[in-house]
């Protein structure tokens, strides 16, 4: 059963499901509305509130975030889990971001990205969680 996960006081099992190794999809919005959704990598900082995805610039996410409104999710699942992070994104070009982003997508998927220049990330400020009833506090 779906469940709002309280951002204030996520639990142990909620955040450790973050922490491990998941391919996650990322959902943006088209021009006309319809949704786009692609695989990614996704680092999530509960503290802050922000999850990460790196990516390259010219990709058609990126091209929908700054052409829209930037409203997303992303999701990730493994089996019976599952947890959605919706919210607010925004694309940073600034090196030091995407520095940080490129160490935690190490840390959570342990394998350094290729070096890419044309990398950006996408910030996105989580606003409402849900998942299933397995983080229940």
């Amino acid at each position: 059963m779906a469940k709002r996960i309280d951002l204030d006081a996520p639990s142990d099992a909620f955040l450790s499901f973050w922490r491990e190794r998941h391919l996650c999809t990322l959902t943006t919005l088209r021009p006309d509305g319809t949704p786009h959704v692609v695989p990614v990598g996704v680092t999530y900082d509960a503290e802050a509130r922000v999850a990460r995805v790196i990516t390259n610039k010219a990709s058609r996410k990126v091209a929908h975030l700054l052409a829209g409104p930037g409203l997303v999710a992303v999701c990730q699942v493994d089996g019976r889990r599952w947890a959605t992070l919706e919210g607010r994104a925004t694309v940073h070009t600034d090196p030091e971001r995407v520095a940080d982003a490129e160490r935690r997508y190490a840390e959570r998927y342990t394998r350094t990205p290729s070096p890419n220049p044309d990398r950006v990330v996408i910030e996105i400020a989580v606003g409402r969680a849900t998942g299933n009833a397995v983080f229940d506090a």
